[in-house]
């Protein structure tokens, strides 16, 4: 049961309402309450497939980026002459920009209106993209990789909360947000076709310069069909900000470090420590802050803590899943990068076949126990993955737990994004919003700095050995990570759903 203190994010009306959409009007006919809120929202069928289409494929970019990277990492070493460490940053540099502005960026679109930071962050990751695809030296190829995290930390919450503004709860919300979370996870696998593709037939570079005309043609379609949100008062807690930034990247480079210096090194303690104080300022701070970023109110309700949890570790495990099976398919079977990128069609494709049905599996089941079956055969299909050695045939050591794995995530992304938003106060929308995708990426960071840091432990003295050894053990640690958002989503979210009923 709602309360009058309890809103949704899709109450806040999205634009005017015609005269026939009220009780009395020309039509002489009473329109129901969700019927208004849905005319409020999308202002038409065809006005609501150009505003989730223009969301969709400016995420799209966003998320692919995040991966395209990674079958064309052996080309970048050659033509920039980066080192293994070094290499490494072309990745960390855009995670822990993106996940640490996140915040900042959300309330960013609070301040200023949502649309409006949404057509500068398109701005800034276009132009970002062109730098990258033109860099002539590492330090370029890096700064510019930052560039593009700052513009996605304030693409990824402003369309989220521009979604859940422009749709209203329900059927129309669900079939949004399930697009949406098709996106994120349809994005991650098609970054690895995308970039072997374009390594292959092009260079690495051509994929970043596609960018370009994609984010030009997002402006226009924006300033012409995306609804303005309302603006909120208060001001930047740029403390705060700070403070999440420096501490979740302390903890990344102290985990990182951990690799080379091992776990009681002090060049591995005093980050970790560092990072820690820095985060419980960080707590501090956001008690007393007029206007924090991060609102705590934000984790009173169990089920929001829950997705929360959930997807710091979900996400965290499929990060490590992408890095860990590319460098695998590559270096053991010695493909090209555009085979490697094809090697992950099988998830890819039963991951959109199970995605587009989540909205009507939603309406049968409940929220919860969707989320749970996804994140359960997420695991399963990571488990039966780790079991890789050097002697793995593609089909039923790779593709098939691939294939598993895509239908755990189709499952999964739409129920477990549904439950971080849903609730929050219209003032607390862009931090919501940016909450959600910043525990998804750092929750990415902090797992993948873990996962190398094992991973590393492990040696055979041959090459394609060693490669093969570190993925299992890797990967088996991303099966406890989902394991772990088992136990998250019965725990908590479960629960508190049926608390609600």
């Amino acid at each position: 049961m709602r309360t009058a203190a309890t809103h949704d994010i899709g109450d806040a009306p999205a634009g005017p309402v015609s005269d026939s959409s009220r009780p009395g009007g020309p039509s002489g006919h009473r329109t129901t309450a969700p019927r208004r809120q849905a005319q409020r929202a999308s202002g038409g069928p065809v006005r609501s497939t150009l505003i989730l289409a223009i969301i969709c494929i400016s995420y799209f970019m966003v998320i692919l980026d995040n991966s395209i990277v990674f079958t064309g990492l052996p080309q970048i070493r050659l033509d920039m002459g980066f080192s293994e460490t070094g290499l490494s940053w072309i990745t960390n540099a855009y995670v822990l920009v993106f996940g640490g502005l996140l915040l900042l960026g959300a309330r960013a679109g609070d301040l200023f209106g949502h649309r409006k930071v949404f057509l500068y962050s398109l701005v800034v990751f276009s132009l970002a993209s062109l730098l990258v695809g033109a860099a002539q030296s590492a330090w370029w190829l890096i700064a510019a990789r930052a560039l593009q995290g700052v513009g996605a930390a304030v693409l990824a919450p402003s369309a989220l909360s521009l979604l859940t503004r422009s749709f209203a709860e329900g059927k129309a919300r669900n079939r949004a947000m399930a697009a949406y979370s098709a996106v994120a996870g349809l994005g991650a696998a098609f970054g690895l076709v995308v970039g072997g593709l374009v390594a292959d037939l092009i260079s690495w570079r051509a994929g970043f310069f596609l960018n370009v005309p994609i984010g030009i043609v997002m402006m226009m379609l924006a300033v012409r069909f995306l609804p303005e949100t309302e603006l909120r008062g208060g001001r930047f807690d740029v403390a705060g900000a700070l403070l999440a930034t420096l501490g979740s990247t302390a903890l990344v480079l102290g985990i990182v470090d951990a690799a080379d210096h091992g776990w009681t090194a002090p060049a591995t303690l005093l980050p970790l420590a560092a990072g820690a104080v820095l985060l419980a300022l960080f707590v501090g701070v956001e008690r007393r802050a007029a206007h924090p970023i991060v609102p705590l109110r934000l984790f009173a309700s169990r089920e929001r803590s829950g997705a929360y949890a959930t997807r710091m570790l979900y996400m965290g495990a499929m990060i490590g899943f992408f890095f860990f099976t590319a460098q695998f398919v590559q270096s053991v079977y010695g493909w090209t990068p555009l085979r490697a990128g094809l090697a992950f069609l099988p998830m890819t494709l039963v991951n959109f076949v199970f995605a587009i049905r989540v909205p009507r599996l939603l309406e049968r089941f409940g929220r919860p126990w969707v989320l749970a079956a996804g994140v359960v055969l997420t695991a399963v299909g990571m488990a039966w993955l780790s079991r890789l050695d050097l002697y793995t045939p593609y089909l039923t050591g790779v593709a098939l737990p691939m294939m598993v794995i895509g239908a755990g995530q189709g499952l999964a992304l739409a129920p477990m994004t549904s439950s971080g938003v849903d609730g929050v106060a219209p003032e607390d929308a862009g931090a919501g919003s940016g909450l959600v995708n910043t525990v998804h990426q750092i929750g990415s960071a902090l797992a993948l700095s873990i996962l190398t840091a094992v991973a590393a432990t492990v040696s055979t003295g041959h090459a394609a050995a060693d490669i093969a050894a570190r993925s299992a053990t890797a990967l088996t640690g991303s099966a406890v990570l989902l394991a772990l958002a088992v136990v998250a989503v019965l725990t908590l979210i479960v629960p508190a759903r049926a608390s609600r009923k």
